[in-house]
């Protein structure tokens, strides 16, 4: 006869061990089918490496980074925030550092260092992990059925997707929660990339492949639209297609159509200076290099990879002496230092991007327990839920809230 759990917990992720941590400390049965032959694969890779594991801010200002309805979270931030978060792994034996826009890491700068401390608290609590797929899902008899990949089949009271969504397809997450939570009915918004790094039509990436900008203001303009769709000051990276970094990921979130034309991308290289401070600030070099010729007159302004490229741009002859620039060609080579400009062509694809947007349907989900409202029993946590936030450890808290509540609040007694 097949042993019936309280619960199970397809996906050894991030949100898959903190519901069945959760759950288990309250004695109840759980067990976790995870894929991989090693849970929290993803989990790995996050903050390069070093896991940005949340953002060590109160719940308003961290609703404001939540890009896809926030509201559907507060209940679960109001009963798991960043702090207790962090209280939960220093009480595991994690030492937890907050870094520049409150961006909470391990002390150690190891990712695997959270994954261990997760697993150690499932274990600790009780819960069972098999490594296996779960292929088919079923409720019979008021109970869950779970098929695996083995043959094996698993009975349960209860049951948790948390299968992540369809970035990083080789950590496991290739959208089966998608299709599991079909079966049972629910309404999935269509997933697409989101902070993904983004491709771009000028050839002159290419051409600055490797090279990081430093505090440069990004703006992510639409046609036609009179503000910017995302200014932010920070980090990002020219590749062979285009740019990446953090600046650029968070812009890709704004971006919702797939007519990329419609929008466009500057860069202020300079924000800390008004167009009037720049133009002095080139007079001064101009000054000092008097007798040079204008693209070797740049040297204490730019990075020495860009400037070949700004001065095409700007339709100065590189060997012109800056002392013959008249001051209508200096003031608009300075208008270009401020609006660097970017056209885009496509987002990188969906395998590549950090996480993904879209998911289960929030008008079907308990935003208390993460019960869905269609089925008894079950539950969902994490990415597969139509959630999600910007860079800064926001989507990784949002794994860890949501799983909190699944965890304990669910009820095999009452399903």
């Amino acid at each position: 006869m097949l042993k019936i759990y309280d619960s199970a917990i397809v996906g050894g992720g991030a949100a898959g061990l903190m519901a069945a941590i959760q759950a288990a400390r309250r004695e109840f049965a759980c067990l976790i089918i995870e894929k991989n032959s090693y849970p929290t694969k993803k989990l790995l890779i996050t903050g390069k490496g070093r896991c940005n594991l949340t953002n060590n801010c109160d719940i308003q200002s961290f609703l404001k980074n939540v890009h896809r309805n926030p509201r559907f979270l507060y209940s679960s931030l109001a009963a798991f925030p960043p702090q207790a978060l962090m209280a939960f792994f220093e009480a595991e034996g994690l030492e937890l550092k907050t870094e520049r826009g409150n961006r909470v890491f391990p002390v150690s700068d190891k990712a695997s260092d959270v994954a261990r401390a997760l697993a150690r608290a499932a274990r600790a609590a009780g819960a069972r992990t098999v490594h296996d797929e779960a292929e088919a899902a079923v409720k019979k008899d008021g109970f869950f059925e779970i098929r695996c990949k083995s043959g094996l089949i698993y009975r349960s009271r209860t049951l948790l997707l948390a299968t992540g969504g369809l970035s990083y397809p080789s950590t496991g997450s290739t959208g089966d929660g998608y299709r599991f939570a079909k079966i049972f009915g629910h309404s999935i918004t269509p997933p697409r990339a989101s902070l993904v790094p983004l491709e771009c039509r000028e050839t002159y990436c290419a051409d600055l492949e490797g090279l990081s900008l430093r505090n440069v203001t990004l703006k992510l303009l639409k046609k036609g639209g009179k503000k910017p769709l995302f200014a932010e000051q920070g980090e990002m990276l020219f590749t062979s297609f285009g740019i990446s970094g953090p600046l650029v990921l968070s812009a890709s979130a704004f971006i919702e159509s797939d007519e990329f034309d419609m929008y466009k991308i500057t860069i202020d290289l300079k924000p800390a200076l008004d167009i009037e401070t720049l133009d002095k600030r080139l007079q001064k070099d101009f000054t000092r290099y008097i007798n040079k010729n204008f693209s070797n007159a740049l040297c204490d302004l730019l990075p020495a990879k860009l400037i070949p490229v700004i001065v095409a741009l700007s339709g100065i002859v590189p060997e012109e002496k800056v002392n013959g620039i008249s001051r209508e060609r200096r003031r608009a080579f300075a208008e270009l230092l401020k609006n660097f400009p970017l056209s885009l062509k496509a987002p990188r694809p969906i395998e590549e991007a950090v996480i993904t947007s879209g998911g289960v349907s929030v008008k079907e989900i308990d935003p208390a327990t993460m019960q869905s409202k269609l089925v008894p029993g079950l539950y969902f946590a994490g990415e597969l839920i139509d959630v999600d936030a910007y860079t800064g450890g926001f989507n990784l808290q949002i794994a860890f809230s949501t799983a909190y509540a699944a965890g304990a609040n669910l009820n095999p007694v009452l399903v």
